[in-house]
């Protein structure tokens, strides 16, 4: 049984099986088949699982609660922002797709090496109580953090937000990959 198979089974996820019709054996592999005997699995427990004469059953359901400030944390947990992240010949750039969000809503940063973007998409207020058939935008605070290279110019670094799109670029400078240096002696 695969591992995928054996996770469906523990997970309580049940497929119908494709239906294969059977490989005829030949005669050799019908001999051989009958000289194996199957040796029963040894009974040995596993952790939240009982185990009755060889026979596993189902793992014991634990209850979980959570208290409601714990559960109020999960869910207003930040999102993360989706970014393309590219370079041209003269910049890196970071663009993410915001809109919703208001200017004075969001921030961007740079902080040892690392750009940050942080922001909030508040959900607009609606009529009384919304009953969903999908609910797939998110709502809430986002952040996103990207390396930047060694080779750019964090001081010369702007952001633009044009119909949604934030558009972050910095400048790249050209290093120098090899110096000759001369040596000079003290007499």
């Amino acid at each position: 049984m695969s591992f995928f198979e054996k996770l469906k089974r523990d997970i309580g996820i049940t497929e119908e099986e494709e239906r294969v019709k059977p490989k005829k054996e030949t005669p050799k592999e019908k001999i051989e088949k009958k000289k194996e005997k199957p040796t029963p699995p040894p009974a040995k427990a596993s952790a939240g699982k009982k185990v009755t004469e060889g026979k596993e059953e189902k793992p014991e359901k634990i209850p979980v609660s959570l208290s409601k400030k714990e559960s109020a944390g999960w869910l207003k947990a930040e999102g993360q922002l989706a970014v393309d992240v590219y370079q041209t010949n003269s910049e890196f750039c970071v663009q993410a797709p915001i809109a919703g969000v208001e200017l004075e809503d969001l921030e961007v940063s740079v902080e040892n090496e690392m750009l940050l973007i942080k922001g909030e998409r508040k959900e607009p207020v609606g009529d009384g109580e919304k009953n969903y058939f999908y609910q797939e935008c998110y709502w809430g605070p986002f952040s996103r953090q990207v390396i930047l290279p060694d080779d750019v110019d964090v001081s010369r670094i702007r952001a633009s937000l044009n119909g949604g799109i934030l558009l972050v670029k910095t400048p790249r400078v050209k290093r120098v990959k090899r110096k000759r240096v001369t040596i000079q002696t003290t007499e």
